[in-house]
């Protein structure tokens, strides 16, 4: 199985930009479609962004499609969030999950696709 461990949350303004990391151990990067989600205080937790295993495929939620770039980097096993444009409503801890790469990658746009979780990192985006 694989484990997930995510960085790079902090405190940053509105407007500016944050990359996540999530470094992956345990078994062979490469075999999983990996992505995020968050969870917002009060909130459920919801989908984010999503690559295939092979990094061919992307999938975004329309809330940050055109401000957030996913990307992974096998040879590395580490995984990415690239974040611009950063809103308060960006606000909550982020979490990578992932799933063995095998069926369509909108498995993993939904909670209950997800195989494995990270513990999260905190982002807040103050105004």
């Amino acid at each position: 199985q694989v484990r997930l461990v995510e960085s790079g949350g902090r405190l940053v303004q509105a407007g500016g930009s944050l990359r996540l990391s999530c470094e992956a151990s345990g078994d062979t990067f490469s075999r999983y479609d990996m992505g995020w989600f968050r969870q917002a205080p009060g909130k459920e937790r919801e989908f984010v962004a999503a690559i295939s295993w092979s990094g061919r495929d992307t999938s975004y939620a329309d809330s940050v499609r055109g401000r957030f770039t996913i990307s992974r980097d096998n040879a590395e096993n580490t995984g990415f969030l690239q974040m611009n444009s950063l809103k308060t409503e960006d606000t909550a801890v982020y979490y990578c999950a992932a799933k063995v790469g095998l069926g369509p990658l909108r498995q993993l746009t939904l909670r209950d696709g997800v195989e494995y979780w990270g513990i999260g990192t905190l982002v807040t985006v103050s105004s």
